[in-house]
């Protein structure tokens, strides 16, 4: 089984493992998502799904972001790590995206990317879960790891791991393969002590000894 068989033979057994996998975040729109994207760095899903619930009902278009006073956007999100540079991206996103973009939350990774505070990953997470794109990977901590351990990575760079992923996934895989390793990430392969009794990748996986 060449790398590419062994890439689908997860996708199709973590599938089954996770029927329900798919992005934790709570959004309605693309623009709710890129606000709850931004404020995932270094935040777990479950803390910025509580901030945002009461944000998603204070704010309902991109204007009201791009013309809140800064002090005001840093304190309904002054429970989240870094609040103070995402409040400025996040106000700064949205004018960026009213000025250039007509009001509409960009659908390509050049666009995406020149939004301030949105990166490759959060571009990912936009084009594949707001709009069906998949362009690319995008790679967290969960999936750097589970893709290291299971051999379809040598990297550790995220770039370098997401061109990698790239290589050996289906297209229409590619927004799946995220999502899945996440899930296995959190449940099974955890970083600390994998538990390799309940894993379905066993016999796949190089690092069963570890």
């Amino acid at each position: 089984m060449d790398i590419r068989e062994r890439t689908l033979e997860i996708i199709k057994r973590l599938k089954k493992e996770y029927p329900e996998s798919k992005i934790a975040l709570n959004y309605k729109t693309s623009f709710e998502l890129l606000v709850a994207t931004i404020l995932s760095a270094q935040t777990t899903d479950v803390h910025v799904n509580r901030v945002t619930e009461k944000l998603f009902k204070k704010y309902k278009s991109i204007g009201d972001y791009a013309h809140v006073p800064l002090d005001t956007l840093r304190k309904d999100i002054g429970s989240i790590n870094f609040y103070n540079n995402k409040a400025k991206n996040i106000r700064a996103s949205a004018a960026m995206i009213i000025e250039k973009f007509n009001s509409n939350v960009p659908q390509s990774m050049e666009e995406l990317t020149s939004l301030p505070g949105v990166a490759r990953k959060t571009a990912n997470i936009i084009l594949s879960n707001a709009y069906g794109i998949n362009e690319g990977i995008a790679v967290d901590t969960h999936v750097k790891r589970v893709s290291y351990r299971l051999g379809l990575t040598e990297n550790e760079d995220p770039v370098k791991i997401e061109k990698d992923l790239m290589a050996i996934t289906p297209g229409e895989e590619r927004g799946n393969l995220s999502h899945l390793l996440i899930f296995h990430g959190r449940k099974i392969c955890q970083a600390k002590k994998p538990k390799h009794s309940e894993c379905v990748l066993y016999d796949l996986c190089p690092s069963r000894d570890i």
